[in-house]
């Protein structure tokens, strides 16, 4: 069945490790190409852990037609105004639970969230390298999302869309454990080493509802797609719902090897401009 627009595939990427290359910046000629993409009506979009801020950092100028996925599904949220169509937060007693837990390891949160109006991004105490290293990131591209607080627990008197622990392998590991054991079938976490920081491991923790998958189908069904004319690409743990949900994935060549289990296709690196090129030949556009 087509699609009302008269497309018949909707393209969704992840962002890191996937389109772009490994020192997180989009190359110019993917940039080209998805301007070459979206001019010739082709529909494709992005689905990333990161938040809007990071994304238009990254991306740029880039002129999407539909909405983002950002925060692994948090929010569906149209890339240029920044409005947030759909938010997905964390239920507020959970929200303080979870803090209780992380606090009970001795490790401390960043925490988002959405006031109604504005996104936010709290947190109190730098205590490992891994927490400095994100907060110079995050000053690095002037987020204004960033912002201390003498007592983070008041940021839970707004809506927590997601909390991002950091630190040491078995220390985060531990935690991850913890909260998977004390909060089964409420939260959505993944588990990782930051790609760019080596030996800085992260969790990051949203609602069950955060999930690429329920915001993939979300946004076909706005954009007029049914999922078999869905093809996503990505590389790492928190794409493996969205890849069995979609008609089609694409799993990169430095994807990991659960990743690949779930491709229909493997295509080559990242660092190559692999799925734009993809695209391109897909729509037979030149460049």
């Amino acid at each position: 069945m087509p699609a009302e627009n008269g497309q018949s595939s909707l393209y969704i990427s992840d962002l890191d490790g996937t389109l772009l290359r490994d020192d997180a910046a989009m190359s110019d000629y993917t940039r080209r190409a998805i301007t070459r993409h979206l001019d010739a009506g082709v529909s494709f979009t992005i689905a990333s852990a990161r938040s809007i801020n990071s994304l238009r950092a990254l991306v740029g100028d880039v002129p999407f037609r539909l909405p983002v996925i950002e925060i692994n599904g948090a929010f569906i949220t149209d890339y240029h105004t920044g409005r947030h169509l759909v938010v997905n937060r964390i239920q507020h007693e959970t929200a303080r639970a979870v803090f209780d837990s992380i606090r009970a390891y001795a490790l401390w949160p960043f925490v988002s969230t959405f006031d109604g109006a504005a996104d936010c991004l709290y947190f109190q105490e730098i205590v490992n390298p891994a927490m400095q290293w994100y907060c110079d990131d995050r000053e690095a591209i002037l987020d204004r999302r960033l912002r201390r607080l003498p007592d983070i627990t008041r940021a839970f008197a707004e809506n927590v869309i997601s909390m991002t622990v950091m630190g040491r392998h078995e220390d985060v590991r531990h935690l991850a454990a913890h909260l998977a054991e004390r909060f089964p079938g409420l939260l959505e976490n993944f588990f990782f080493e930051n790609p760019y920081a080596p030996g800085c491991w992260w969790l990051t923790i949203h609602d069950r509802t955060a999930c690429k998958s329920i915001a993939v189908r979300e946004l076909a069904a706005l954009a007029g797609f049914q999922m078999h004319q869905v093809t996503v690409f990505g590389d790492n743990l928190n794409d493996v719902k969205m890849f069995k949900a979609a008609g089609r994935a694409i799993a990169v060549a430095n994807a990991t090897d659960e990743i690949k289990s779930h491709a229909h296709r493997v295509i080559g690196p990242s660092s190559d401009d692999s799925v734009a090129r993809f695209i391109l030949e897909e729509s037979s556009l030149p460049l």
